[in-house]
């Protein structure tokens, strides 16, 4: 006789998740502390909000890795180059969309070609 599948909450689906993401528990005790019967169940949960599926050396690792480590003077300098550039990197995509939007303008109302036209003259 087959069992009546559980319900849980979304909440409580993802409180699991997290829990075993960012702990060293693994699956099997997160079903034993939860009282999950079904083994799929949090690989499942993970996939349904977006978190890869990992090993259960990976989370150890990753939280092991994590825990208590401060990040160096060139790993905060790099953080903050990366975030210079990609502020620039907008600015500039901005500009660039400006720029096209202005010659778009300029060729629509005043009827001029602005841009070069593909191919030679012979």
């Amino acid at each position: 006789m087959r069992r009546k599948p559980t319900f849980h909450p979304d909440e409580f689906q993802l409180r699991v998740v997290k829990e075993y993401l960012s702990t060293t528990q693994s699956q099997r005790d997160l079903q034993v502390k939860y009282n999950i019967r079904s083994h799929g169940s949090i690989p499942r949960w993970m996939l349904k909000f977006g978190y890869k599926l990992v090993t259960n050396v990976q989370p150890k690792l990753q939280f092991a890795m994590g825990e208590g480590k401060e990040k160096s003077q060139k790993e905060l300098e790099l953080e903050e180059e990366l975030r210079k550039l990609k502020g620039a990197f907008e600015f500039e995509q901005l500009r660039s969309q400006a720029l096209t939007t202005m010659i778009d303008v300029a060729e629509r109302e005043l009827k001029i070609s602005i841009r070069k036209k593909s191919g030679a003259k012979q």
